[in-house]
């Protein structure tokens, strides 16, 4: 079993239809749908974040950056601006 991960839920992602901590029997399954969320989340949401994924054992482990092309003075809500 492989769960993706996300590490801290920005804002954009809460709004979203997709689940933390969801759990795939296959770990091929489990990075196809990692890899997907990470190029929607870097494509669709507001650009504050750059979201990576890394594999930690028997999850992948979806993190979020700053994106320091696109800062702004704002807080997107995820409480891990400051």
């Amino acid at each position: 079993m492989t769960k993706i991960h996300i590490l801290k839920e920005c804002g954009c992602f809460r709004d979203s239809d997709f689940v933390n901590n969801e759990t795939f029997k296959s770990k091929d399954d489990a990075l196809l749908k990692a890899k997907h969320m990470v190029e929607h989340m870097n494509n669709e949401f507001c650009g504050k974040h750059n979201f990576t994924i890394s594999e930690v054992g028997d999850e992948l482990q979806i993190a979020a950056q700053m994106n320091e092309t696109k800062k702004s003075s704002g807080c997107c809500g995820g409480g891990h601006c400051s």
